[in-house]
C-alpha cells in the first residue's frame, strides 16, 4: 500500500508559478510511475502529465505542455509538478496517482491516489 499526499496548492494570479508536491509513504516509491490529474468543478478528470519510476521519461497533455514540468526525487519519496504561466483554465483540484507500469494517461492504470490539492488561478 502506498499513501499519497499532495501539497502546495493555493490561490495565484494569471501568469504566476506554483509547484505542487506529491509525497508517498508506506512503500518504496521508486517502483511506481506517477501521474498528475486535475478536475475542475463540473468537468471530467483530466490527465496533466506523468513521470516514469526513474524520472527519465515524462509526458504531458497538450494543454500544459511547455508550461508544466514533472520531476521526482525518489530519495524523498516525492514527485513535483512545477506549473508556470498559469491560466484561468488551470483552476482545478490536482491529484497525484501512482501505479506499476502505469506510465501514461489512463487513470485506470494507477492503483493509488491522493486526495488532491486545490489550485485557483484568478485574474
Amino acid at each position: 500500500q502506498v499513501q499519497l499526499v499532495e501539497s502546495g496548492g493555493g490561490l495565484v494570479q494569471v501568469g504566476d508559478s506554483l509547484t505542487l508536491s506529491c509525497t508517498a509513504s508506506g512503500q518504496s516509491f521508486d517502483v511506481y510511475d506517477v501521474a498528475w490529474f486535475r478536475q475542475a468543478p463540473g468537468k471530467k478528470r483530466e490527465f496533466v502529465g506523468t513521470i516514469n519510476l526513474s524520472g527519465g521519461r515524462t509526458d504531458y497533455s497538450d494543454s500544459v505542455k511547455g508550461r508544466f514540468t514533472i520531476s521526482r526525487d525518489n530519495a524523498k519519496n516525492t514527485v513535483y509538478l512545477q506549473m508556470e504561466s498559469l491560466k484561468l483554465e488551470d483552476t482545478a483540484k490536482y491529484a497525484c496517482a501512482a501505479g506499476m507500469t502505469a506510465f501514461g494517461s489512463w487513470a485506470q492504470d494507477y492503483q493509488y491516489w491522493g486526495l488532491g490539492t486545490q489550485v485557483t488561478v484568478s485574474s
